[in-house]
């Protein structure tokens, strides 16, 4: 395929255009963009390179001499998305602070429901990821610990975060399929439940539900999960 590179490299370092020739008719902002288009409204799968060539008005072939590859489509996708932080002064409490970027995760992840499907590590070296770690960890000063806690710890928090929200995009998607309403499901489930603590078997659960029947604030069960999380590693 013209353009893709024989050995392993970091799109950040190749250069977006050559020395010489004519200018690029796309830059990596508008090849993102397209992409990022095309996955809110259809998801991941339909950004194809085949899909934002089209979006683009441009031949997939051509579209390989800017994108090598297409996990260089999804880096430059979740970069651009990572430029939606608004990444304010450190406050000096390192808790508030963290909590707040992951609101601004969770928030962002519900904007681009494809988001939790490229967390991983081969994401994070582009220049808003990187802004954004620094962010982070310079949201941690105060906090006495090791860098390789700390980033242990950012590490935590994002994963709470993506596993909170993906089980939220799950739900909603599994919703959004059915022929009746989540209200209508949830009464049913709920009667088949009591139904079946009320036997007996299931004592421990039957105290708990006893002691708490819901509804679930789920909202509050994020803030718990992330506050434990950073009770783990600082006073």
């Amino acid at each position: 395929m013209a353009g893709r590179p024989a050995e392993p490299e970091v799109i950040w370092a190749r250069p977006e255009r050559a020395g010489r020739g004519p200018r690029p008719a796309f830059s990596r902002a508008d090849i993102a963009a397209a992409a990022v288009r095309i996955a809110d409204a259809d998801g991941l799968d339909a950004a194809s390179m085949r899909r934002v060539a089209t979006e683009l008005g441009c031949g997939t072939m051509s579209l390989y001499n800017y994108v090598p590859r297409k996990e260089d489509l999804y880096e430059l996708m979740v970069d651009a998305v990572s430029a939606e932080y608004d990444l304010s002064e450190p406050s000096g409490d390192w808790r508030a602070d963290l909590l707040a970027l992951a609101h601004q995760t969770r928030a962002l992840m519900h904007r681009h429901p494809w988001v939790p499907r490229l967390m991983s590590p081969v994401y994070g070296f582009s220049p808003n990821a990187l802004r954004y770690l620094e962010h982070c960890m310079t949201c941690l000063d105060p906090l006495q610990a090791s860098y390789g806690t700390k980033m242990e710890l950012i590490a935590s928090v994002n994963g709470v975060v993506t596993t909170y929200v993906a089980n939220e995009i799950a739900t909603a998607e599994r919703t959004r399929s059915l022929p009746w309403t989540p209200e209508q499901e949830q009464a049913v489930r709920i009667t088949y439940l009591f139904g079946q603590v009320a036997t007996g078997r299931y004592p421990r659960l039957a105290a708990a539900f006893a002691e708490d029947s819901g509804p679930i604030d789920l909202d509050a069960v994020f803030d718990r999960a992330l506050t434990r999380t950073l009770d783990a590693f600082g006073d």
